[in-house]
C-alpha cells in the first residue's frame, strides 16, 4: 500500500491505495463516492468522468496514485465548483432537471463533470461546442437533446449570475 494524499472535492483527503488501483476504484470503494459510475472499464463511456485539477478525465483510465498532490472533484463535489452551499444543486444539476436530460441516470455523472470542464473553459459555448465536449460520453437512452438543451440553460444561468 502506497500513501495518498490529494484533494477531494475540495477537501484535503489521506488515504492508502495499491499501486495497480485505478482511481474509480478508489472514488467508490474506501472513499465511498458511489455517483461515478463504472460502465465500460475501458474509458468509451464516460460514466465515470471525473474532474483532475479541472480537466475532465475517465477514472477508469488513471491510477489512483496519479491522484498524489492534486484536486480531483467528483460529481458529488459538483456544486463546490458553482460556490454552492452544502445541498444546493451546481446550475447544471438543476438545468438537467428542469430540461430533463436525464433518463435512467446513469450516464448522468460523467455528462455532468464533462460538461462542467468544458463550461470552466467556455462559459458561452455553442451547441456545437456542447455536443463535441461531450462526445466521449455515451448516453444509452438517447438522451442527447435534453442534456444539449441543459447545458445550454446551465451555461446562460451562470453567465446571469456572473454579471
Amino acid at each position: 500500500m502506497t500513501r495518498l494524499d490529494f484533494t477531494l472535492n475540495g477537501r484535503a483527503t489521506a488515504t492508502e491505495a495499491e499501486p495497480a488501483t485505478l482511481l474509480v476504484e478508489l472514488l467508490r470503494g474506501p472513499l465511498a463516492l458511489t455517483g461515478t459510475h463504472v460502465g465500460c472499464d475501458t474509458a468509451q463511456c464516460g460514466a465515470c468522468t471525473v474532474l483532475l485539477d479541472g480537466q475532465a478525465v475517465k477514472s477508469c483510465s488513471v491510477l489512483a496514485l496519479q491522484a498524489q498532490g492534486r484536486q480531483v472533484t467528483t460529481v458529488e463535489g459538483l456544486a463546490g465548483l458553482a460556490g454552492r452551499a452544502d445541498g444546493a444543486l451546481h446550475p447544471l444539476q438543476q438545468a438537467f432537471i428542469d430540461c430533463h436530460g436525464l433518463q435512467c441516470g446513469f450516464c448522468t455523472p460523467g455528462m455532468l463533470m464533462s460538461a462542467a470542464c468544458l463550461l470552466q473553459d467556455k462559459p458561452r459555448p455553442t451547441e456545437q461546442e456542447i455536443v463535441h465536449a461531450l462526445e466521449g460520453n455515451l448516453c444509452r437512452c438517447t438522451g442527447y437533446v435534453n442534456i444539449v438543451a441543459a447545458v445550454q440553460q446551465a451555461a446562460e444561468t451562470l453567465a446571469r449570475e456572473a454579471a
